[in-house]
């Protein structure tokens, strides 16, 4: 007869626990002290678990202390309590007190540690529990390969799925999503792809983390895509879903995608929009930033602005992203705006919220108000500084970046990589090779040496002030290479013109199988082009098409201006035509291809399309151009284009455009023009104008200009033997004996000596190097 009344009250305390009914549940207990029926270790262990539902730990774990006699459920309803109550010492104190665990007592535990965040000692415990010779539970598997993923602990996870296959619960669902996450969050797609694909019935959260993990590895499109065959299948579309996909899409709106590809994606981020309208998610906070985020990281900030507007709640996150967002298109002044209204509106600016103002002033090329934002805060972290050095470094005002940086050392900020990476840089900008020394001694001593972030800035830092041996010792000692020190190291020797070397080089990363980008063949094709060695730019063109970045228009203008180089100005024009895209660069490379082979006509119709193609010129196309005209003896043709920079296309007209024009009038002999012009150029103590027109001088014979020349020449760059010589040419061509000995003399007085020449060929195995005394 005493079951009864017991079963009843059972079943009214499990009425209060799915209703979280605290009072009612209150008033089951008093009624349970009064009926006697406290000892009951049934009805007491339903009371600890309404207690916790309702997050009254105490009121549980009272009841918990009082219990005259304790199972082992009892001992896991407390422990859970604490563990849902994130009451971590409490939890392991009773976990320790337990007379038995099964395997229930491991999963509240480890998994109130993965929750916490403490992924580490969630693993170790795991390791315990498997020591003890418990069999772990799909429960089990969930969190430890959450915690995997989290400390993307890729290896662990791997034994982890090897178990999971042994004991067969690999094709349980939520230890299946475990994986997915696990493998996407540790970028090794190709085994979340297999993992999803040996799914039976894969739920909205293998789809969402599927979806999240393609995004990751930038192959949105494949993400887009699944998402809508989760469409099609029916799957229960939720909030955390679309925010997955909208995040896919948002992005594509950073970085150098093709314009056309972050269109599609914008286009794709509001129909997502849409969806999540129809589907009544419009009110959705986590998925109303969500869409903020989408629309900013596209510069649509009239969308966001409205989005914005219409949030049912604002976050300190909503604010930061329309900082974020006008930061991005260069709008400081209104990032500003942003973070004054948050504050007048009550909401306190966190760490992201000041980097977010000081990149947006850097971004907008405001380095100063960045500065005085820096100086206003109180206790500035790690991230602001490396913001703010950053935009000191970007702006080439290196010697401020390395004041600051003192500074930095002098408060006892201790430094990351990122700050190495970017005070190397500025280092490297100004050739300040002791100051790059010490960087590299307080890196071993922080131990970010061998951290690759920092090697690539270290080796950087070296080639640019000439040390290429140290950079290269540095770059055989790092174990463990990324492309970016391949990359660095390759531009090092090309910039110290060790072009060979850095040829070499690119050929060992192949055969270690490193994968070039496009900085590294636009790099090694620029150095067969100053080594004028085809054959090897043939191998690289070969490479490029193997590789895919053929269609790329880096490495396509780098592959015209190799062929041009080397003199094969048909292929760099057959190239020119099949590329799929240009910029300025590439008409400029294939404009100059033709001026420095003598392709003078060609190059002034190419110059002409360019324009019609509304192609915008710069200072580098009208050099090339009017070089063009000067080699060709189209002087009218390069003095209308000259005179056509200023008017046409707002360009002023440099040093470079001077001399060509210089070049091309003295060529054609047409003496009382040039001096004209240099009379009223602001270049008139250039060496080089003054060299051209000398050279000009001999060929026409002209021999008081020449004399003129010479003497600003000795005036100007008196170390210089090349004006000494042309006078002496001309002299000689004109029988004038006594000149020339008397310009050799001069040279003999003061010590000048002319400089050899060279010249080499290239075969199969070597190349042969010709000295000309």
């Amino acid at each position: 007869m005493k079951r009864k009344p017991t079963t009843h009250l059972a079943n009214l305390l499990r009425s209060c626990i799915d209703k979280k009914a605290h009072r009612s549940g209150k008033i089951l207990h008093a009624h349970t002290l009064r009926s006697g029926l406290f000892s009951d270790t049934f009805l007491s262990n339903r009371l600890i678990e309404l207690y916790s539902k309702c997050n009254k730990t105490d009121s549980a774990y009272h009841v918990f202390a009082k219990m005259p006699q304790k199972d082992i459920y009892s001992w896991n309803a407390i422990l859970c309590g604490f563990c849902k109550a994130g009451d971590l010492r409490g939890a392991r104190k009773v976990f320790e007190e337990m007379p038995e665990r099964n395997v229930v007592s491991w999963n509240n535990l480890i998994s109130a540690l993965v929750r916490s965040g403490y992924q580490d000692q969630a693993l170790d415990v795991y390791d315990v529990m498997m020591s003890e010779g418990f069999m772990p539970s799909y429960v089990t598997y969930a969190s430890v390969l959450s915690a995997c993923g989290a400390v993307l602990d890729v290896e662990f996870g791997r034994k982890c799925h090897c178990l999971t296959i042994k004991i067969g619960l690999d094709t349980n669902a939520y230890v299946s999503n475990g994986l997915l996450n696990l493998y996407s969050k540790c970028g090794l797609i190709a085994d979340a792809i297999q993992v999803f694909g040996s799914m039976d019935e894969p739920n909205e959260v293998s789809f969402t983390a599927m979806v999240g993990g393609l995004a990751q590895m930038d192959r949105v499109l494949e993400a887009l895509e699944l998402f809508k065959l989760m469409c099609k299948k029916g799957i229960q579309i939720d909030s955390v879903s679309l925010s997955s996909v909208l995040g896919v899409c948002a992005r594509d709106g950073y970085g150098e995608s093709d314009q056309n590809d972050s269109l599609l994606s914008n286009v794709h981020g509001q129909q997502i929009h849409g969806l999540s309208i129809k589907l009544g998610f419009e009110r959705d906070v986590h998925l109303g930033n969500s869409l903020l985020d989408m629309y900013a990281k596209h510069g649509d900030m009239r969308s966001a602005e409205i989005i914005f507007s219409n949030l049912p709640e604002l976050s300190v996150v909503s604010w930061n992203i329309m900082m974020d967002g006008y930061g991005q298109k260069c709008q400081s002044e209104k990032a500003i705006e942003y973070l004054r209204r948050m504050e007048h509106c009550g909401f306190e600016p966190d760490e992201v919220s000041y980097i977010h103002i000081l990149a947006a002033c850097v971004k907008s090329g405001d380095v100063a108000t960045a500065r005085q934002m820096f100086d206003s805060l109180s206790c500035p972290t790690l991230s602001s500084w490396n913001t703010i050095l950053s935009g000191y470094s970007q702006h080439e005002n290196h010697n401020e970046a390395i004041k600051l940086f003192r500074e930095m050392q002098f408060q006892h900020v201790k430094p990351d990589r990122t700050t190495l990476a970017i005070i190397l840089s500025s280092c490297a900008g100004m050739s300040l090779l002791e100051a790059g020394k010490q960087i590299h001694a307080a890196s071993q001593k922080i131990a970010l040496y061998p951290d690759t972030f920092v090697v690539s800035g270290l080796i950087g830092m070296y080639t640019k002030c000439g040390k290429t041996e140290m950079a290269e010792r540095i770059f055989c000692r790092v174990p463990k290479l990324d492309i970016v020190c391949w990359n660095t190291m390759i531009a090092g020797f090309s910039q110290n013109s060790l072009n060979k070397e850095a040829f070499i080089l690119f050929k060992q990363m192949l055969l270690k199988r490193m994968v070039p980008t496009q900085f590294s063949y636009a790099t090694v094709l620029s150095c067969c082009a100053k080594l004028s060695s085809s054959s090897q730019g043939r191998q690289v063109h070969a490479h490029t098409e193997k590789d895919g970045y053929v269609t790329d228009v880096v490495v396509g203008s780098a592959l015209i201006n190799m062929y041009c180089k080397c003199g094969d100005v048909y292929e760099a024009w057959q190239f020119f035509n099949t590329m799929p895209v240009r910029n300025t660069v590439t008409w400029n490379e294939m404009i100059h291809g033709y001026a420095q082979n003598g392709h003078g006509n060609e190059a002034l119709v190419l110059y002409q399309r360019m324009i019609e193609a509304g192609e915008k010129p710069d200072g580098i196309t009208f050099t090339s151009i009017l070089t063009g005209c000067s080699h060709s003896g189209m002087v009218d043709a390069g003095l209308e284009i000259f005179n056509s920079m200023q008017r046409d296309h707002g360009i002023g007209p440099e040093l470079d455009h001077y001399t060509c024009i210089i070049d091309s009038l003295g060529r054609a002999g047409r003496f009382h023009e040039a001096e004209a012009l240099m009379d009223k150029m602001p270049y008139k103590d250039d060496p080089i104008i003054w060299e051209v027109l000398l050279s000009s001088c001999r060929v026409h014979a002209n021999v008081s200009l020449a004399k003129r020349a010479a003497e600003e020449l000795f005036r100007l760059d008196p170390e210089n033997s090349a004006p000494y010589v042309l006078l002496a040419n001309i002299y000689s061509s004109l029988g004038r004996w006594d000149e020339v000995r008397a310009v050799r003399e001069l040279m003999t007085d003061r010590q000048i000596v002319k400089d050899p020449g060279y010249s080499w060929t290239e075969d199969k195995d070597q190349d042969t190097r010709l000295y000309v005394g």
